[in-house]
């Protein structure tokens, strides 16, 4: 759609036009609503018009959380899991965005809106972790308010400034669509690399479930690392014998550990990213075997007897 149509949709109905663009974004599709918020706000007439919008986007903003917490309550991990597979270095995450809400606890439901991907991310943890649910409608509100707010009062106290950039924009169409387009292939095609270059560096022979669970139940165990976020740990059946990690702390935690002994490094990410980037790191350490556990927590969880968990 171009700026002219965006700009006559806003004039005909601001509400229902902010409402759907924010409930989309929130949602997880990629359109920008930054931009449809600073132009409601310039082309608001009254401070009512402009409290309106807000309250449009507000209300889009938490239903898309209310949604996003309730799937992680029913799905736990697995929804942060399948997020992070669309992920494009899905080998920090799981662990990245569990950490960072663990830090920040509550306020980072506030601040969710002002980190890119952490807003689609952060209230599925929220649920994961059973957090209460009207503290949570409040802090993902508040957020929204403070975002779309501010969005909106920028569009508002600089009405000339946006309508002269949106007039520019206009005029040079083609010209700003190319540049925007280089500037994307560009980003995307570094992402890209990196994770080719990921994928090739972390092409390690892998050790199975039903392997490892045979190795634990012999005398000479290999030393096994769990690089699962604290909170998921807590919530999941503990691995007997392993030993809670991060690649921060990977060469310490593992101690004393003999460098000729096996060791097994897990995670419960996309592609066992951490895992992976664990195991390079052992080896790299001077460790003569190190190898992921394929299929990550989800492969040793399904490969244990019933009476087992």
């Amino acid at each position: 759609m171009e700026i002219a149509q965006i700009t006559r949709a806003l004039q005909q109905d601001a509400v229902t036009v902010v409402f759907l663009n924010v409930l989309l974004q929130q949602i997880g599709l990629p359109v920008p609503a930054v931009p449809t918020l600073l132009l409601a706000g310039s082309l608001a007439t009254t401070p009512s018009a402009l409290g309106q919008v807000l309250a449009a986007a507000l209300v889009a903003s938490v239903i898309a959380d209310w949604l996003w917490y309730w799937s992680g309550q029913l799905f736990g991990y697995r929804v942060l899991a399948g997020l992070c597979k669309l992920s494009i270095n899905p080998s920090s995450c799981v662990s990245e965005t569990e950490a960072r809400f663990i830090r920040w606890g509550l306020p980072s439901l506030v601040l969710a809106k002002f980190i890119p991907g952490f807003s689609t991310v952060a209230p599925p943890i929220a649920g994961a972790l059973r957090m209460n649910q009207l503290k949570f409608l409040l802090a993902a509100g508040a957020g929204a308010v403070l975002w779309a707010g501010l969005a909106l009062s920028a569009g508002w106290l600089l009405q000339d400034t946006v309508r002269a950039a949106i007039a520019l924009l206009e005029a040079h169409t083609r010209t700003a669509l190319v540049l925007v387009l280089v500037l994307l292939g560009g980003w995307l095609s570094w992402k890209l690399w990196q994770k080719f270059r990921f994928r090739k560096l972390a092409a390690l022979p892998h050790i199975t479930a039903d392997e490892l669970i045979a190795a634990m139940a012999e005398g000479d165990a290999p030393l096994v690392l769990d690089l699962r976020g604290a909170a998921m740990a807590a919530e999941t059946a503990a691995i007997p014998g392993a030993r809670r990690t991060t690649l921060a702390l990977l060469l310490i935690d593992a101690g004393e550990w003999p460098k000729d002994r096996p060791v097994v490094t897990l995670c419960a990410c996309p592609e066992d990213a951490s895992a992976k980037h664990a195991a390079r790191q052992l080896l790299d350490a001077g460790y003569l075997s190190a190898r992921p556990l394929k299929g990550g927590y989800e492969a040793w969880l399904a490969a244990q007897p019933p009476q087992a968990l």
